[in-house]
């Protein structure tokens, strides 16, 4: 394209051919303008719905908190422990990959946050509109390779970039963002892989392996040699610590990983409990043993 300044240029010598040129150019742009502005309108249209549904779940909200005495009488505090519940079954139906049922636990949750701003506001400390804003302001800040111009070359850049732009924003240390409330397993897993992002990390599996045989050698050793208590916790929770490591490293979530043989154990032995001939406490070993191995015969038809 053309700049201004050749237009300038030429219009003492070419006065019609410039104008048109110029009109051109002109009714390209604003044709440009409108285009965009028809694709904002279709945007903003299509995100209506969802925009709606927010709006009802707040007028909704504001309505319980206002006329219904359970929904009053709610903290904070209070909701804490029916939030868990409500983020364990979401866990559970995402293991099931039943969408449905991630659907519904999607719309608890988001009551239950909706429910704590709505509380937090009734106190003046924040409402909604601050909490969606921070992190819509915090997403925008940890990615600027989108919203800036860094450049990025994979995932893993991202995840270094984000852990590092979170020392900038103040935090003290790399593991300070997580929650001391984590199960173990899932702390565990989310400190090595921060760790991982400046280098403090084995080079291969063989290695996170040697590891995992160094420290059930180490268990091993004390439990033969009748060690004090607190010392067989030390080294059972080094052996985990290094499984868990070892199952980051050959892209295993462990946390799910053991959920599901959780929920296979339960599926086998109700199986024993329901085609059990006598009660379990007459049965031997070997008898509940054949009907743990029918139980796994029937999963893998």
């Amino acid at each position: 394209m053309r700049s201004v300044p050749f237009f300038i240029s030429q219009c003492y010598e070419k006065p019609r051919k410039v104008l048109r040129r110029f009109s051109g150019f002109f009714f390209g742009y604003l044709c440009t303008i409108q285009l965009l502005k028809e694709i904002q309108k279709m945007d903003t249209l299509s995100q209506q719905p969802k925009l709606d549904a927010f709006a009802r779940l707040l007028t909704i909200m504001d309505e319980l908190r206002e006329q219904c005495p359970w929904d009053r009488k709610q903290t904070i505090a209070s909701l804490r422990i029916l939030t868990i519940e409500e983020m364990y079954e979401l866990a559970d139906a995402i293991l099931e990959n039943n969408l449905p049922d991630v659907c519904e636990e999607i719309g608890d949750i988001m009551l239950h946050m909706v429910f704590y701003a709505k509380i937090a506001s009734e106190h003046g400390a924040f409402d909604i509109a601050d909490a969606l804003n921070g992190v819509c302001e915090k997403l925008i800040n940890r990615h600027p390779h989108i919203y800036g111009d860094v450049v990025v070359n994979d995932e893993e850049d991202v995840k270094r970039n984000w852990e590092q732009l979170k020392l900038k924003e103040g935090k003290k240390s790399m593991l300070s963002g997580v929650p001391k409330g984590l199960p173990a397993i899932v702390k565990a897993y989310r400190m090595q892989e921060k760790t991982a992002q400046v280098g403090f990390e084995w080079d291969n599996t063989d290695q996170v392996w040697a590891k995992v045989q160094e420290e059930l050698g180490e268990l091993q050793y004390n439990v033969q040699n009748q060690a004090p208590h607190a010392d067989l916790e030390d080294e059972f929770g080094d052996v985990l610590f290094a499984l868990v490591n070892y199952a980051r490293f050959i892209g295993v979530d462990p946390e799910t990983a053991l959920e599901r043989s959780n929920k296979k154990f339960k599926s086998r032995f109700e199986y024993i409990e329901t085609h059990a001939p006598k009660p379990l406490s007459d049965m031997s070993l070997e008898d509940m043993d054949a009907l743990w191995n029918e139980a796994k015969k029937i999963e893998k038809v």
